[in-house]
């Protein structure tokens, strides 16, 4: 195995992977050689990925299930959400790690290293990368870990943490409707923070529970496990089930500057290059047109990292988030509003970053309250 390649990428996660999988199939880099490092082997399914689309997409293959009909619960309402055109999707990580791989390992010119990387150091001429066994060297390293200054310089931006635990269960009797996904119930919520459960059922006896806080700080594993059982028992009627399987995540939900660890040989990718969007979470389909775009840029000749982001929804989602660090509490009423006031086009385009001036009035005025615009004055 050569010691320097054209590329290496830090981290076979979703971006990792998904990157990698673009440059293989480009005809353009059959000449390039590739690295892809990772601790891992990613041969257990650690987590899902949902995401919404109207056309079939390079992945349709990978889809485990997907709805055209959602809810939303709160303590006021139900809110039914007829999805069409769009299909809500969910991918298995298991099944997306074993397609990359497969895909990947048919290519002489990919190289699938398992080892830790302590540090990506630029010099004159490339990026020296030391793992705990090895030195590499690249032209360009796509660098998916988290800057150090995320953790300590948390005064200088507002940031909320998406965590979650699911449970996968199993009933003896058909007790799921597999036609409709609940995208929220905040009728079970953990005192006045925003806390919701989401379920994603994939057959009439087998579906995914997930209770999820967007709050500062976490939770003992314990305290989802309490809620997860009580909605089961109290809100879906279920007392036998088996549980056939479990994740735990934590994603970050902040206004970062990620993009300021770009250079001329380093782009930072993936949750480490703030492409896991600031007000929801959602990253899968974002991370498909980011990839898109370095593709572009490298065979323009333009730095990677070049227009990467829309800054007009860095700011409204830093609004966002302000709202919900200031106001906790008042999550389930912005959801509420949110998906009650606008059409799933809306709502799905702005979500998507697709949107059009008119559609971001729309959301403005579902959401208009002294929250927000205290929110938005704070914030330019």
């Amino acid at each position: 195995m050569p010691s320097h390649f054209d590329y290496i990428i830090i981290g076979n996660g979703l971006s990792g992977l998904q990157l990698a999988l673009k440059l293989a199939s480009d005809s353009y880099f059959d000449d390039k050689q590739f690295a892809l490092i990772d601790p891992s082997e990613k041969n257990t399914n650690d987590k899902t990925w949902s995401f919404w689309e109207t056309e079939p997409s390079a992945w349709n293959h990978l889809v485990y299930r997907s709805w055209h009909q959602a809810q939303v619960l709160t303590s006021k309402t139900q809110i039914d959400l007829d999805l069409k055109p769009y299909a809500y999707k969910t991918i298995r990580a298991i099944d997306f790690y074993l397609e990359a791989k497969a895909q990947l390992q048919t290519k002489e010119n990919f190289h699938i290293i398992i080892d830790h990387v302590i540090s990506a150091t630029e010099t004159k001429d490339h990026v020296m990368v030391t793992t705990e066994t090895q030195t590499y060297f690249g032209d360009h390293v796509f660098d998916s870990r988290i800057p150090s200054e995320f953790y300590t310089e948390t005064e200088k931006y507002s940031s909320l943490i998406q965590h979650f635990k699911g449970w996968v269960i199993k009933t003896e009797r058909e007790v799921f409707d597999m036609d409709v996904v609940t995208m929220m119930d905040h009728r079970l919520r953990d005192g006045n923070q925003t806390s919701f459960t989401y379920v994603l059922p994939f057959s009439k006896t087998e579906a995914l529970i997930e209770f999820t806080y967007f709050t500062s700080s976490i939770v003992d594993e314990s305290v989802y496990d309490k809620h997860i059982k009580t909605y089961i028992q109290d809100y879906l009627k279920i007392e036998d089930y088996s549980i056939s399987d479990t994740e735990v995540g934590q994603i970050p939900m902040t206004n970062f500057d990620f993009s300021q660890y770009n250079t001329k040989n380093i782009t930072k990718i993936g949750t480490g290059g703030g492409w896991v969007k600031g007000s929801t979470g959602y990253s899968f389909k974002h991370t498909e047109k980011k990839v898109a775009k370095i593709i572009d840029n490298i065979k323009k000749g333009n730095a990677p990292s070049k227009q990467l982001f829309n800054w007009k929804y860095k700011f409204y989602d830093k609004v966002f988030l302000k709202v919900l660090k200031d106001n906790n509490h008042k999550g389930e009423w912005v959801f509420q509003q949110f998906y009650s006031k606008n059409s799933v086009h809306t709502m799905f385009r702005f979500l998507d970053e697709e949107s059009s001036l008119f559609d971001e009035l729309k959301i403005m005025s579902s959401l208009f309250s002294w929250s927000f615009i205290k929110a938005f004055f704070k914030t330019l």
